[in-house]
């Protein structure tokens, strides 16, 4: 069966599919970084970087695989009582607004999030038509002969591939992951909330997914994700489309 009446076919039985193989490249990603779900870990920059080259597709793919499987669902929105109203941010008890970063004296600075929850909503495309800013690769060592020693080089003022730098983002996107691939139905739901609350006018994005290729897609194939995203994404397509 081919064409539109082929995808309502096989939809889902390809996103069934589709899970298995994002499990194991997520299961993959865990072995190769070395991390636990915590996400508490630093990793060499060459390895964080070739990390995020795949988990980012696997993000996308894995929102596409949530579209496909909010189709048909349908949420009924319960209007909000007053008493549940929150208050705005930035703003405190007494009424008085604080400049975006102030925190008041006394008060204890925000925890770092134990785990982040997976984003149903695709990023928008940012646009800088400004100078691209580079780091000087050279350090100014002003010194007087006799009477001062050159200043020191200051420690990892050249990135190199082997700096340990900090992971416990990208331990915590990869757990956010795992957790979204094992409750592909419950983060359904939250999708179709969202389109509840988009069709009663609170939300200005017309699709979870942005306009044109989504983010991590690649036109040279480096990994299986690649060919996964790509297949997602033109079924998820259709599914929002027909939903």
């Amino acid at each position: 069966m081919t064409g539109t009446q082929g995808h309502d076919f096989d939809l889902p039985r390809a996103a069934e599919r589709y899970r298995d193989a994002l499990l194991r490249i997520v299961a993959a990603l865990f072995v190769m970084a070395g991390l636990d779900e915590g996400g508490n870990a630093t990793l060499p920059r060459r390895l964080r970087n070739r990390i995020n080259r795949i988990l980012r597709p696997a993000e996308s793919a894995a929102r596409r695989l949530i579209v496909i499987a909010a189709r048909g669902i349908e949420i009924v929105l319960r209007p909000a009582s007053p008493s549940k109203q929150k208050s705005k941010p930035g703003r405190s008890s007494t009424g008085i607004v604080y400049p975006p970063g102030y925190r008041p004296q006394g008060q204890p600075c925000r925890p770092a999030p134990e785990n982040l929850a997976f984003p149903l909503i695709d990023p928008l495309k940012r646009f800088n038509f400004g100078p691209i800013r580079r780091k000087p690769k050279a350090f100014p060592r002003i010194t007087c002969i006799g009477l001062s020693e050159p200043a020191p080089i200051p420690e990892h003022w050249i990135p190199s591939p082997g700096d340990e730098i900090d992971a416990t983002r990208l331990g915590l996107r990869l757990a956010a992951l795992k957790r979204a691939l094992d409750d592909i139905d419950g983060h359904a739901r939250r999708l179709a909330r969202w389109k509840a609350r988009r069709d009663a006018g609170c939300v200005k994005r017309f699709s979870p997914m942005r306009p044109g290729w989504p983010p991590g897609r690649r036109k040279r194939r480096i990994h299986e994700v690649d060919d996964l995203l790509r297949e997602l994404h033109s079924l998820a397509r259709h599914a929002w489309d027909t939903s």
